[in-house]
């Protein structure tokens, strides 16, 4: 990469519900794939590489996030940004474009990300809520949730709270936020009278870290478990995974920070 000249930073959002997730894949519509693709028919013949910020998966959506363009060619920011605009689906959506030097780095470069967990409970939803928010059947305890959510910030062992580990991941997480608070951000006409949002951010999180924890917080809420549970998980004292993780369509990367 570093042969390249000039080096554009894009950030986007889009509604991954029916997205296969960031990374390309052999078979499936993904959103690198579906990007890249279109890139190379507004640039032609121009060489260019490109890499994401983040790796969400299948179904997970995205309010803010970014990618990073490398190309021998200087672009014109205003004019790409209307162009993809105009060729990707209605789900894709480009925020904006600026050039970075050759020594930013998106994945090195430090950053914290925020995601949002959207839910509800009670009487089921109206179906068009399938690709924004988890409904969980029967009765919930908010306030122990709330209780729980808090016991996540600071720097833990989450080894219990990832799926298929790499043999090299690092278990040992800082959680800078965690709460559930009512949702008054995302609102539409057909959604609950009432929703919940959990708000969790880091500066990385492992594989499902989020929907496993959030799984444990359904099951505090249902009082199948206590906080102490989540304690002793937290230190590492029970080492068994959490067995159920909660749907992707509920997550959305809500933004990513990036320090100068």
């Amino acid at each position: 990469m570093a042969a390249h000249k000039h080096y554009y930073l894009v950030y986007l959002q889009y509604l991954g519900f029916r997205f296969r997730g960031w990374a390309k894949q052999p078979k499936g519509k993904t959103l690198h794939g579906i990007i890249e693709k279109t890139l190379g028919y507004i640039l032609g013949d121009t060489s260019f590489k490109m890499l994401g910020c983040s790796r969400t998966d299948a179904m997970v959506s995205a309010n803010q996030t970014a990618f990073e363009i490398f190309i021998n060619e200087p672009l014109d920011k205003k004019k790409l940004l209307n162009d993809l605009n105009e060729h990707l689906p209605q789900d894709l959506r480009i925020l904006e474009i600026k050039e970075v030097s050759r020594e930013f780095n998106i994945i090195q470069t430090p950053r914290v990300k925020e995601y949002h967990y959207l839910f509800t409970n009670g009487e089921k939803p109206h179906p068009f809520c399938a690709s924004m928010i988890t409904h969980f059947q029967g009765s919930l305890d908010i306030e122990m949730m709330k209780k729980g959510a808090l016991v996540f910030e600071g720097t833990h062992n989450f080894k219990s709270y990832c799926n298929q580990p790499s043999k090299k991941a690092v278990f040992e997480r800082e959680i800078l936020h965690s709460e559930i608070m009512e949702n008054k951000l995302y609102q539409a006409n057909f959604f609950p009278e009432k929703t919940y949002l959990y708000k969790v951010c880091a500066k990385g999180f492992l594989r499902h870290q989020i929907r496993l924890m959030v799984s444990h917080l359904v099951a505090l809420g249902r009082h199948e478990i206590d906080i102490n549970t989540i304690d002793l998980h937290l230190a590492g004292k029970i080492d068994q995974p959490v067995e159920r993780t909660a749907p992707a369509s509920g997550l959305i990367l809500h933004q990513v920070t990036f320090e100068d």
